[in-house]
């Protein structure tokens, strides 16, 4: 695992800090390969089943390297082609890996998260913030656009109107506002937020592993599907979660008014 990004794993909750404070966690290309490097280790590992992202320093995340912006590095320089290219093999993979995870991510945000780190906490399932934390959809002060799914995703989070109050203005909101769009869902003490995190972490883990990925998949495909298609696919999940011996575990569990002994098949 890259130094950007350090992996801990807690039973089957896995811990990932963004842990370059001197760069304010920016998305440069070391950061890229280590994000996705992570969730490819988390998805094919059966023992994981929930995430907790969070940062090192005092920003969540500063979203893209201005430096680089002003020096051309890719994908800030060369002919339109180049930098289309640029994005799709640089960070539009952090999209397709985070918001893609077979298993639940919440997001601790204890400081800024701007631009692409405004999108990168919007890709995990859930939030939690503390004061100090505040969101700033802000490619439109530097004459860009969200160029890594931030349009996407804003809308599906705290809907159309309030995600164009934050494309167009550029203004930040802070953790209460944050709160009350439903942008997090709950704000905590700094000193408080990784218990509390840790322990929606450990209420989900809990749970068969199987079944967490295969509730996590169909919310993703329900985003994009019709009711039909949705019950369809839902159908298809329900019969491989019954094949389970987990699914036979928690029914007699439930049955015998007993704690159920999970094993992940």
């Amino acid at each position: 695992m890259s130094e950007a990004v350090t992996y801990e794993q807690q039973g089957r909750v896995v811990v990932l800090t963004l842990d370059r404070p001197g760069t304010r966690n920016a998305l440069d290309t070391e950061m890229v390969e280590a994000i996705v490097g992570a969730c490819a280790r988390i998805d094919t590992d059966p023992g994981v089943s929930c995430v907790v992202l969070r940062s090192s320093g005092p920003a969540f995340c500063s979203g893209g390297n201005v430096k680089e912006m002003q020096a051309g590095v890719a994908p800030f320089g060369g002919s339109p082609a180049d930098m289309r290219l640029a994005y799709r093999q640089g960070i539009h993979r952090i999209p397709r890996a985070v918001y893609g995870l077979e298993v639940p991510v919440i997001a601790v945000v204890d400081g800024p998260a701007i631009g692409a780190g405004c999108d990168l906490a919007l890709m995990c399932d859930m939030r939690l913030a503390t004061p100090r934390a505040v969101f700033a959809e802000s490619f439109i002060r530097l004459g860009l656009v969200s160029g890594d799914g931030g349009a996407w995703l804003l809308p599906r989070v705290i809907g159309g109107a309030r995600a164009a109050e934050m494309t167009f203005s550029g203004e930040p909101v802070d953790a209460q506002r944050a709160l009350a769009w439903g942008l997090v869902g709950a704000v905590h003490p700094p000193e408080d937020v990784m218990a509390q995190a840790l322990s929606l972490a450990a209420k989900i883990a809990r749970h068969p592993a199987q079944s967490i990925r295969l509730n996590k998949r169909l919310l993703r495909e329900a985003e994009r599907s019709t009711l039909d298609q949705t019950l369809e696919i839902a159908g298809g999940m329900q019969a491989l979660a019954q094949s389970t011996s987990d699914f036979h575990e928690a029914v007699a569990a439930f049955v015998e008014r007993r704690d159920p002994h999970y094993t992940g098949r």
